[in-house]
């Protein structure tokens, strides 16, 4: 059973910085491909961050590309969200997932393409 476990959120001042963590257990982190969603409150699920298998393709959401950077190691089973300049609109509950399509050849985009979800982290930004 593949599980994900997200870890460091929390609260912090608007310009501020929080390094996000997901260790994958039950599976072969190797072999997916790795997304950052979020939700904030009365919003949906938006994409926010992707990596391929080998950490050398990178895919970012508009209104977080020069900010934030994903980044994995296949040794330890995690992948890392390093969050900078961060912004009230970056408040939410940030989610790992992790999908098989390609054999996580590719950087994956969309949600329905993943195959496997963490239970989220709280992130909030205070202005």
């Amino acid at each position: 059973q593949v599980q994900l476990v997200e870890s460091g959120g929390g609260l912090v001042q608007a310009g501020g910085s929080l390094r996000l963590s997901c260790a994958i257990s039950g599976g072969t982190f190797s072999s997916y491909a790795m997304g950052w969603f979020r939700q904030a409150p009365g919003k949906e699920r938006e994409f926010v961050a992707t990596i391929n298998w080998s950490g050398g393709s990178t895919s970012y959401a508009d209104s977080v590309k020069g900010r934030f950077t994903i980044s994995r190691d296949n040794a330890k089973n995690t992948v890392y969200l390093q969050m900078n300049s961060l912004k009230p609109e970056d408040t939410g509950v940030y989610y790992c997932a992790a999908s098989r399509y390609l054999s996580g050849l590719i950087v994956v985009v969309v949600s329905n393409n993943y195959d496997y979800w963490g239970q989220g982290t709280q992130v909030t930004v205070s202005s």
